[in-house]
């Protein structure tokens, strides 16, 4: 039987309140250490070897206020090399701790350590940390939970209790066997057999009903359910039965209330919402559901759903055990696969708090613009090959043509050193060399090329970059994640972006910030953000197989003039290459 996500929640907290080797009456300094080794799982009926950390599916939650010093010390038992990114933490001149493997580290070899130290600065809400190598994501993963600064409540009403809800995606083989596999041939790889809710794949998928994530609530209380995507391929949509949700924070960062029946989450978001049960028992239980919304062509998602459930506890029994299992279950209508309009009506409704003790300080003047095209194309075949991408060719992913390829030495310290010669360039395009329309017939040619190359940025610049999303393989929405940054998301629409009079209706008083957005598909957004974070940090699509085809790239940002804006040296247990 598998153990309740709330109850392991509870007992990893107490846990991890033992690691604390400091007084904590400051609150001002959180350790942990994470194990990461492989552990035996069985999921769908099918037992394999996963990676895990301290051998826990989904990994072990870490808890901080707002200003905390985090240290996680991460001891690699596993056979693989590793890093760990702890997504959405800005990072502030501490890049060295980001995560990102032949980005801002070496990765952790089999048998190493390295101890990642960070403070959390300005920041409160949900967040979450994953393996950041290759597809060990599929199960390492956890929650970073963030609590506001002693004293200092939510901008909205405290609920009785709080619940992380990690969405996931479980694949019955290896996940390194399925990249690598799709590595060789070129082609789409297998997609999941299942989707997750706390590691749990549930009552809708064959040999599962007693691995179910259950959320045991009372009548007349208040839940904030902490989502989080971890799904590696997929955009999700999430509602329950019988409830509406009301969203209060993005991406660790809050936004003016509103109440939807469903919700939307792309891979690297996380979304808080306000659960408010029914006044008095139902007499009834509540599919918690998840499901794709995908309008690719390639076919590389999982169509299936996976189900939680909402249960009551029955305030006329007196059995401890309070919840009644023979009641009726009822479902929620989600939106069809591809239903775009409502992904856009959703993400127009998210606005900044935008008060004077949250302000969205939206750079309102720019310094530098860029223009970015991102979607799929191809790679030529080897001569003699055999491929299973389009027309026999393999499969790539590009920004500006330009499919990303991963050094062999972390570019962060060859930035640091000086020494980028034969590691990157620095000429990565401010636009498209070659304009097409983007959104329309495609071009003929749909190869594109390689290269590591980057933009560099100096300290304090404000940036605008429109992602213009393109049909060459299909429409597609790409939720793109900035390492070392929040940004605004000052505008979005279908089709071309217009330079000339789209601009003219961007939201520039009350944009959402969070560092994980959509690139609609046949469509574009534009985000704004302040170059205030010295080092080298990566942007790259949240959706693992368009990353494993070079949808990626990165941003140097200079040090500036004052100590205060200089990255810190290197820790003396970065790992090597």
């Amino acid at each position: 039987m598998a153990i309740s996500y709330l109850l392991r929640s509870s007992i990893l907290a107490v846990a991890a309140l033992l690691l604390f080797s400091v007084n904590l009456a400051k609150g001002d300094i959180r350790e942990y250490q994470f194990d990461v080794q492989t552990t035996n799982v069985t999921r769908l009926c099918s037992s394999k070897s996963i990676v895990t950390v301290n051998g826990q599916f989904p990994g072990p939650t870490v808890f901080a206020r707002e200003g905390d010093l985090v240290v996680i010390r991460v001891i690699n038992h596993s056979p693989y090399n590793m890093s760990i990114h702890w997504h959405g933490i800005r990072q502030l001149r501490s890049g060295w701790a980001d995560g990102p493997a032949y980005i801002t580290q070496c990765p952790i070899q089999p048998g190493g350590s390295y101890v990642y130290k960070y403070t959390i600065t300005g920041q409160r809400g949900t967040l979450w940390w994953h393996a950041h190598i290759s597809w060990l994501r599929a199960t390492v993963y956890g929650p970073i939970i963030i609590l506001p600064k002693a004293g200092v409540p939510y901008p909205f009403p405290a609920p009785d209790k709080e619940v992380p809800v990690v969405f996931g995606e479980w694949w019955k083989a290896d996940t390194e066997a399925v990249i690598s596999q799709a590595t060789q041939t070129g082609g789409g790889p297998n997609v999941s057999d299942a989707f997750t809710i706390n590691g749990l794949p549930g009552p809708l998928y064959n040999c599962s009903a007693k691995d179910t994530f259950k959320l045991k609530v009372e009548a007349g209380k208040t839940y904030m359910l902490r989502l989080i995507n971890a799904a590696l391929n997929d955009e999700l949509f999430f509602s329950i039965a019988g409830h509406t949700l009301t969203v209060v924070d993005v991406d660790a960062v809050y936004v003016k209330p509103f109440t939807v029946d469903t919700l939307l989450i792309t891979p690297g978001q996380t979304t808080n919402v306000l659960l408010t049960t029914k006044p008095s028992y139902p007499g009834a239980t509540f599919y918690m559901l998840a499901a794709p919304y995908s309008t690719a062509m390639s076919g590389t998602f999982d169509n299936t759903t996976v189900a939680g459930i909402l249960e009551y506890e029955d305030p006329s029994s007196h059995s401890t055990a309070a919840f009644n299992k023979n009641l009726p279950v009822l479902r929620p209508t989600l939106p069809q696969i591809n239903d775009t309009s409502f992904v856009s009506n959703y993400t127009a409704k998210l606005r900044s708090l935008a008060t004077a003790e949250y302000p969205a300080n939206v750079p309102q003047q720019v310094d530098t613009r860029f223009f970015f095209t991102v979607g799929l194309g191809t790679h030529p075949c080897a001569v003699n090959g055999t491929c299973q991408g389009p027309n026999g060719s393999r499969f790539a992913a590009a920004v500006n043509n330009v499919s990303f390829v991963l050094p062999s030495t972390a570019l962060l310290q060859s930035h640091y050193t000086g020494r980028s010669n034969g590691v990157y360039a620095s000429n990565f395009p401010a636009m498209p060399l070659s304009p097409f329309n983007y959104t329309g017939t495609p071009p003929n040619n749909t190869n594109v090329s390689n290269g590591t190359r980057l933009v560099v940025l100096p300290y304090g610049a404000s940036v605008e970059l429109v992602m213009q999303g393109t049909s060459v393989l299909g429409a597609e929405s790409h939720p793109f994640h900035l390492h070392g940054f929040n940004f605004f998301v000052v505008g979005q629409g279908f089709g071309n972006f217009d330079p000339v009079n789209d601009p003219a209706k961007y939201n520039l008083v009350d944009p959402v910030e969070r560092n994980t957005v959509g690139v609609p598909a046949a469509g574009w957004v534009a985000i704004r953000f302040l170059a205030d974070n010295p080092g080298v940090w990566f942007m790259h699509c949240h959706l693992e197989v368009h990353v494993s085809w070079g949808l990626k790239m990165a941003w140097v940002v200079q040090d500036g003039s004052l100590p205060n804006q200089k990255i810190l040296p290197p820790p003396s247990d970065l790992p090597k290459c």
